[in-house]
């Protein structure tokens, strides 16, 4: 296995940042620029608490740290973490072992996960398949069938171009020696199995989650 060096549907369109709404626009014609990563911008102002009683959890790539906040208050951090096998960007396409950045929220609990308890993430979120649209990896019909979907079922496709099964889940029998040297997941943000149960006691669904 290759390794490396650890380092919700119209309600959540309409409460997309600002900036990053005025975005979502037709994508860029021939001759015109590449649009603005619509994760980044919504990234820079992702980190701010909705309201000060908030509880919300911050997945950081850089320090490999998992936060949870109320508010501005930090309640619990857990260090160090697994990403994806090849990082955490902004775009993932299915397969690419990738953890997708972006502001999420927990919709799913399995407790009888591989992975002790795995806590679903509900990517990928509209950004992502707008993105998806204006870099070629869906197609209109693409872009079109996964908010057909979301209309229909209330969350996203997890069987697209750009996969699913996204979420954040303990270590199970993996090997702990393994976790804490190198990220090691095909995607998702990997805990021990206590900080997942501690992680358990103070989420629950509709939890902000923001990895950046």
């Amino acid at each position: 296995m290759f390794l490396v060096n650890r380092r919700r549907f119209l309600a959540m369109v309409l409460s997309l940042p600002a900036v990053a709404s005025a975005a979502v626009t037709a994508p860029a014609g021939p001759g015109q620029s590449a649009s603005t990563d619509l994760i980044e911008t919504m990234l820079s102002r992702a980190h701010v608490p909705r309201h000060s009683n908030e509880l919300w959890v911050l997945v950081d790539d850089k320090e490999a740290t998992l936060s949870v906040f109320r508010g501005n208050a930090l309640l619990e951090r857990f260090a160090p973490i697994s990403l994806g096998r090849a990082g955490a960007k902004t775009q993932r396409v299915r397969g690419d072992n990738v953890t997708p950045m972006g502001e999420f929220h927990v919709n799913r609990f399995n407790y009888e996960s591989q992975w002790r308890t795995f806590i679903g993430i509900d990517y990928p979120t509209p950004l992502h398949a707008r993105m998806a649209l204006e870099k070629g990896i869906y197609s209109q019909a693409d872009y079109d069938d996964y908010f057909d979907y979301y209309r229909r079922y209330g969350h996203p496709p997890q069987n697209t171009a750009l996969g699913g099964a996204i979420g954040i889940h303990g270590l199970g029998s993996a090997d702990p020696d393994i976790h804490g040297r190198y990220h090691w997941t095909q995607g998702c943000v990997a805990v021990t199995n206590e900080q997942i149960d501690r992680l358990t006691e103070l989420v629950g669904v509709g939890t902000r989650v923001v990895i950046r």
